[in-house]
C-alpha cells in the first residue's frame, strides 16, 4: 500500500475550494472536501489509476461537472510514495502554482 504526502501548498488549494463553494451557497461543503479526500485516498491501492500529465506526474480526476476536481500527483515507485502536489476544479485552466 502506497504512502500518501501531501504538499503543503494544497492548503491554499483547497482554501480556494472551500471559498469557491461558500461564495456559491453551498451547504454540503464539508461533505465535498470528504469525497475529494476519499478519493484521494483511493491512490494508496491504485496509485497509477490518474491520467499522466506529463515530468512524472499524473492527475486525478474527481468527481464530474460542477463537483469535478483534479488533484495532480506524483508517484515515487521507488520508495512507494504519491506526493499530491496540486488541487483544481475541472472548470478551471492550470493549477495556482504552476
Amino acid at each position: 500500500m502506497a504512502r500518501i504526502a501531501l504538499a503543503p501548498e494544497l492548503t491554499g488549494d483547497f482554501d480556494c475550494v472551500i471559498d469557491h463553494l461558500e461564495t456559491h451557497g453551498v451547504t454540503e461543503v464539508s461533505e465535498r472536501i470528504g469525497g475529494i479526500i476519499a478519493a484521494i485516498d483511493v491512490l494508496e491501492l491504485n496509485p497509477l489509476i490518474g491520467r499522466p500529465a506529463g515530468a512524472e506526474r499524473r492527475e486525478l480526476v474527481i468527481g464530474r461537472r460542477s463537483r469535478g476536481y483534479i488533484a495532480l500527483y506524483r508517484y515515487v515507485e521507488a520508495i512507494d510514495t504519491v506526493f499530491v502536489l496540486a488541487l483544481r476544479a475541472q472548470k478551471e485552466a492550470g493549477y495556482a502554482h504552476d
